[in-house]
C-alpha cells in the first residue's frame, strides 16, 4: 500500500511585520517517515514548525493533519488530534519528578480516550508512564526531580512526554542540541524505535544526524523551500551547499 498523506500545508505563509518568516510554503509529509527539516540559522523553520504545531497562527495558508483543516485549531486541540511537539528549549516542570512530568502527559493522553466518561484506570496511568520513561531510558531516575537532571537527560525526558501522548506526528525541535556523543547515538536509536509507530518530523543542525536519520530532507531558507529529497540529493545539491555553507 503506497504512504498516505499524514500532514500538509498549501501557502502556507508567517508575517512579522515586513518579515516574512514562512512565506507561501506547500509541503507534504507522509504517514511513516522521517523527514528532516535543514536551513541555516533565521530560514524560519522553528516558525514552520510552530505553525503545523498550533503554537502560532498563520498569516495565510492553510494546514491539513489526516485529511481534516487544523489551520485555526489551537495547539492542545492538535494534540489531541495526535501532534506532539518537543520544544528548542527544554519544557519540563523542574520542581515535579521525572515519573510525575511523563504521568501528566499520559493523563492527558487517557482523558482523550475515556470521553465523556472521564475515568482513567490509575494502574494503567502507571504502567504507561513507566513505558515512556524505560524507552528513553530514564526509569532508573523516575524519582528524581527533573529541574536536577542534566541537560541531555531532561531532553530524554521531554520526549518521553511527547511519547506518552501516543502522538501519530512527533515534532523534534533541535532535540541532540547539548548532548554528548554517546548521548546522540542513543537518541538516535530511540529515533529510530519510535518511527516503528509515529511519524517524525525532525528540525536539526547536526548534520551527521541528520543523514544518519532522514528518510528525506526538506531545506528551508529565507522561509521558502529551497530544496527536498533524500539525504543523497540534498547533499550532492549545489544551491543547498552555497545557502548552507556547505554544510551538507
Amino acid at each position: 500500500m503506497d504512504p498516505v498523506t499524514l500532514l500538509s500545508t498549501k501557502g502556507l505563509s508567517r508575517h512579522f511585520g515586513g518579515l516574512k518568516a514562512v512565506n507561501n510554503v506547500d509541503f507534504s509529509l507522509k504517514t511513516g517517515e522521517i523527514r528532516a527539516i535543514i536551513g541555516p540559522n533565521g530560514a524560519g523553520k522553528t516558525t514552520f514548525v510552530s505553525l503545523l504545531s498550533g503554537r502560532i497562527e498563520p498569516s495565510a495558508g492553510t494546514v491539513e493533519f489526516m485529511g481534516r483543516d487544523v489551520t485555526r485549531d489551537p495547539a492542545f486541540k492538535r494534540v489531541r488530534q495526535g501532534i506532539a511537539y518537543t520544544f528548542q528549549i527544554t519544557s519540563v516542570y523542574p520542581t515535579l519528578s521525572a515519573f510525575d512530568n511523563v504521568a501528566l502527559s499520559v493523563q492527558s493522553a487517557l482523558q482523550r480516550d475515556a470521553g465523556l466518561s472521564g475515568h482513567i484506570d490509575g494502574k494503567r496511568l502507571k504502567t504507561l508512564t513507566e513505558q515512556a520513561l524505560t524507552k528513553v531510558g530514564l526509569q532508573s531516575r523516575s524519582a528524581e526531580k527533573a529541574g536536577t537532571l542534566s541537560y541531555g537527560h531532561q531532553r530524554l525526558l521531554e520526549i518521553a512526554m511527547g511519547l506518552a501522548l501516543e502522538p501519530k506526528l512527533l515534532i523534534l525541535d533541535e532535540p541532540t542540541q547539548g548532548l554528548s556523543d554517546g548521548e546522540i547515538d542513543n537518541f538516535c536509536a530511540l529515533v529510530k524505535d519510535i518511527a516503528r509507530t509515529a511519524t517524525i518530523l525532525l528540525i536539526e543542525h547536526n548534520m551527521p544526524v541528520v543523514m544518519r536519520l532522514a528518510d528525506s530532507i526538506t531545506v528551508l531558507n529565507f522561509g521558502q523551500i529551497l530544496a527536498s529529497g533524500t539525504p543523497e540529493d540534498i547533499r550532492s545539491n549545489a544551491a543547498v551547499q552555497a545557502a548552507y555553507l556547505g554544510a551538507v
